[in-house]
């Protein structure tokens, strides 16, 4: 389960007054100064994710060379492990993919979009069940080629 960190909100009109900064065991360490979730009131809000193995710490969809260097990479297999990471977010507060309202999703090229809709298409595929949406590119860090962040809603969060 996740890591509970109470923070005392200072005024209202800048944060709801349940606001807790969330850190999950099972995902993959953040590598800054930033929780996995936000939570303010019924409202998740999920860092950015990337292809990163929570065990390992590597970046998962890479082909390297006998130096090391990345030669090429696999966007189909970094966005499975995006979703199986953010699932793992969600599950440590009791949520799934249904209690996604909004998603943003970086790609490191746009040449990618296919393949990655491919994939996102069979996470969020009931009607009435997708969320927004927002794609665009951008260098995510690392071996990184797709990064997602997302905003959840928990009804009867209190």
């Amino acid at each position: 389960m996740g890591v509970r960190i109470e923070m005392k909100t200072v005024s209202p009109e800048v944060f709801p007054p349940a606001k807790s900064l969330i850190l999950t065991e099972n995902a993959p360490a953040p590598l800054g100064a930033y929780a996995h979730v936000v939570e303010a009131g019924p409202f998740l809000y999920l860092c950015g994710l990337g292809a990163r193995d929570a065990e390992s710490g590597e970046e998962a969809g890479l082909v390297r060379d006998s130096a090391g260097k990345v030669i090429s990479y696999d966007i189909t297999r970094q966005t499975h492990v995006v979703f199986d990471n953010m699932k793992t977010v969600l599950a440590s507060l009791g949520c799934d993919l249904s209690h996604v309202i909004d998603v943003t999703v970086f790609l490191a090229t746009m040449d990618d979009f296919q393949a990655y809709n491919s994939v996102y298409a069979g996470y969020f595929n009931q009607e009435g069940r997708r969320p927004a949406r927002t794609t665009i590119e951008a260098r995510p860090p690392g071996y990184n080629y797709i990064e997602m962040k997302a905003v959840a809603y928990r009804p009867g969060w209190n």
